[in-house]
């Protein structure tokens, strides 16, 4: 019988999953007729009532929540299912969060949200939704105010929340406030900024229980900044601890006009609600909150809390995190007078409605003999208060209309402020040009990428404050700042082509193969061979980076020379890998492509550059191709007897540095170069650089072959002796 009993729950959650709602609902009904134990039977009821809400029935589901309670308190466990179908409602409906959010907008945040505040969405944080103080830049290359930083560290995953890049959050503590930003946000919106501050010594007061005075400087800071959302929503935390509830509620009601989509503004009218026992529009605003920020914690334990105090059975007992026992009679009575009332969805008002069939009618008469006669004992004080309410809230009405005409101001100054940018204040300290590619250190500073690569190819310490940057360097995540971009995108578009034009001009420059082409000198290379380098001094990792960044992917390789600097013959290399270690150096996996004949030394960066021409084969025909042929067979032979004639060990060594010997090639005239295993004998003949250089210089394949045939029989003659 257990077995069966396991499968029909088994089959009704499958139904759940499959939205088969009503399905669900029917075999919870048949189980908990069989079942008299209270544990199994509060989970079966929860269970059911969570099908009959998730099904649209709300009055049964709410008469199952009731009955689930009856057994024993409902926890979280029991009403996540609710909240998360109340929240999703809401949200899915629109209720009052405006429709849908936007993909990536964070806490449902959409990209005009800002707009209100007196400053473009540019210039906004993402987490919190207002003005950017004291911007941080994370590795992933997005700005963040630092305390929201800090605050996201503690309270969630390490991800941005712009991109959902990792960014190792928990060392936000670490970062540096991003100076050109900062002061550039100072200069050009210096109302908000003087804001930000004011705020923050508020927090200070706070935190030292200085109410009042943390009072006046958030009272300092709205008059400057009279749009600013949080301004309003700190201020209501303050009047709360100085239990103001009525004024602690109309500044959370003003973040939530500025602010629609920003969830913190809806959590703090609900502890406001609740302080003055409207529990019901408390627990609307925090399913309000959780319609935007899902993951809200403290929204959901509240919601949580709410829910099951408005399902346990009525008592002579008040929950004691209510005010007073007047409160949540008042509370009780206005859930009862909706006894009656039609069903209507959550887009048409709160859900106070619904828990009204959570009450038996037993119940129902005795909290209504208790609420008469409360009733008659709260009438005078409830005349009182609702006089009271109408004068504050004209009072209200002309905070309202003060702020909007001080936002009007704030607006055009701001907007005039932007057009006056300077172009000095977006440049490079280091190259004193308008920032290309612009990326910021963990200490806060920001550099063209080039810039700060090549300054870190000498020093891994930041160029202005000497900070430590090896860890920075071990990352290599040099990504762009996308504030700073999109600034000089928008308000300096034709400096930005003129900057964009020099960089092509320098890379067209430099992606130029025959001229100023970057030499490396080193060792011989040969056509074919493979030449794995270790780079370490600053002037070849510039030239390897630059190879890279300009899609060439090639350099030239020389033996050094004491008169000209290098030799006039080497061979243009190709980057197939780079490999980087923790202190900047490299190793580069390179491969042999051409020889060329250097036309004319010079140097660039610290690096040397040669003019070169490339170097082929000449090509015979006829008898002479005939003689070439039999010359190649035979240099062949001789070249495979002296590689079988090495040691195991040293042939192991040599193939696991360039590889095997390859093939004999049919067609020898194919390539500009001859064939390939000639390169490749040179490469491991124990010959010097200066015996090898004059077979690179060579454009006849049978004087080619007629030298190493030469060494190939010195070699020989000498095993013998």
């Amino acid at each position: 019988m257990g077995t069966e009993s396991e499968s029909m729950l088994h089959l009704a959650a499958e139904a759940f999953q499959a939205k088969n709602f009503d399905l669900a609902a029917d075999i919870y009904e048949c189980q908990l007729a069989g079942t008299g134990d209270p544990e199994t039977r509060l989970e079966l009821t929860v269970k059911r009532a969570d099908a009959l809400a998730f099904g649209g029935n709300f009055p049964e589901a709410f008469g199952e929540y009731r009955r689930a309670s009856e057994i024993e308190r409902l926890g979280p466990s029991h009403l996540d299912n609710l909240v998360e179908y109340l929240a999703g409602s809401l949200r899915r409906q629109g209720g009052s969060t405006g429709g849908k959010t936007e993909v990536g907008s964070p806490a449902g945040g959409t990209p005009g949200d800002s707009a209100g505040c007196g400053y473009e969405d540019l210039f906004s944080c993402r987490i919190c939704l207002g003005f950017l103080f004291e911007p941080v830049t994370l590795p992933c290359g997005h700005c963040f105010c630092k305390r929201c930083l800090e605050r996201e560290s503690r309270e969630r995953p390490a991800a941005c929340r712009e991109c959902r890049a990792s960014c190792r959050l928990p060392d936000v503590p670490s970062y540096r406030v991003n100076v050109v930003l900062s002061s550039l946000l100072a200069k050009w919106f210096p109302g908000p900024h003087r804001a930000g501050w004011l705020r923050r010594e508020g927090n200070g007061l706070y935190a030292e229980k200085r109410m009042e005075a943390a009072l006046e400087k958030y009272n300092q800071a709205i008059l400057i900044a009279p749009m600013d959302h949080i301004l309003f929503s700190n201020r209501s935390q303050i009047h709360s601890s100085l239990k103001h509830y009525e004024k602690a509620l109309r500044d959370a009601e003003v973040a939530c006009r500025l602010m629609p989509h920003w969830s913190k503004g809806h959590v703090r009218k609900a502890q406001a609600l609740v302080s003055l026992g409207r529990t019901e529009e408390a627990l609307r605003e925090y399913l309000h909150c959780l319609s935007i920020e899902p993951d809200c914690r403290l929204a959901k334990a509240e919601a949580h809390k709410l829910l099951s105090d408005l399902l346990a059975p009525v008592t002579d007992q008040v929950p004691g995190h209510f005010s007073d026992c007047s409160s949540i009679l008042s509370s009780r009575a206005h859930v009862k007078n909706g006894i009656c009332a039609p069903l209507q969805s959550l887009a048409q008002g709160t859900i106070e409605f619904s828990l009204a069939f959570a009450f038996s009618a037993p119940e129902r008469s005795e909290v209504k003999g208790r609420v008469r006669a409360e009733a008659d004992r709260l009438e005078h004080g409830i005349l009182l208060k609702r006089k009271r309410r109408n004068t504050e809230e004209q009072q209200d009405q002309q905070e309202r209309n003060h702020i909007h005409k001080r936002s009007k101001c704030e607006s055009t100054r701001c907007s005039l402020e932007r057009d006056h940018l300077d172009p000095t204040d977006l440049e490079c300290s280091l190259c004193m040009r308008l920032f290309y590619e612009p990326v910021t250190t963990p200490c806060g500073h920001t550099f063209c990428l080039q810039c700060l690569e090549r300054c870190l190819d000498h020093n891994p310490k930041c160029p202005l404050c000497k900070e430590e940057l090896s860890e920075y360097l071990v990352q290599r995540q040099y990504c762009k700042t996308v504030l700073m971009e999109k600034l000089i995108s928008r308000y300096l578009p034709s400096e930005l082509m003129e900057r964009q034009k020099i960089h092509q001009d320098e890379m067209a420059e430099l992606s130029n193969l025959n001229k100023n082409v970057p030499i490396f000198v080193c060792t011989m290379a040969f056509p074919t061979v493979p030449c794995p380098l270790h780079i370490f001094e600053p002037c070849y990792r510039l030239m390897i980076r630059r190879c890279m960044e300009t899609g060439t992917k090639c350099f030239g390789m020389c033996l050094g020379d004491d008169l000209k600097g290098f030799a006039d013959y080497g061979c243009l290399l190709e980057i197939r890998d780079v490999k980087f270690f923790s202190d900047g150096r490299s190793v580069v996996d390179t491969i042999g492509r051409r020889r060329f004949k250097v036309v004319h030394h010079s140097e660039r960066d610290g690096y040397n550059t040669a003019d070169i021409e490339y170097l082929e084969d000449v090509k015979v025909e006829g008898a002479a191709e005939r003689e070439l042929q039999s010359l190649h067979d035979t240099v062949y032979d001789q070249a495979l007897v002296w590689v079988n004639s090495l040691k195991a060990e040293q042939k192991e060594r040599i193939e696991g540095h360039f590889g095997p010997m390859p093939e004999k090639e049919f067609e020898l005239q194919a390539s500009p170069n001859g064939p390939s295993w000639c390169w490749w004998l040179l490469a491991v003949l124990p010959l010097e650089g200066r015996a090898q250089l004059p077979f690179l210089a060579l454009t006849s394949l049978k004087d080619r072959l007629g030298g190493i045939r030469k060494v190939l029989l010195f070699m020989a003659h000498s095993r013998h002796r």
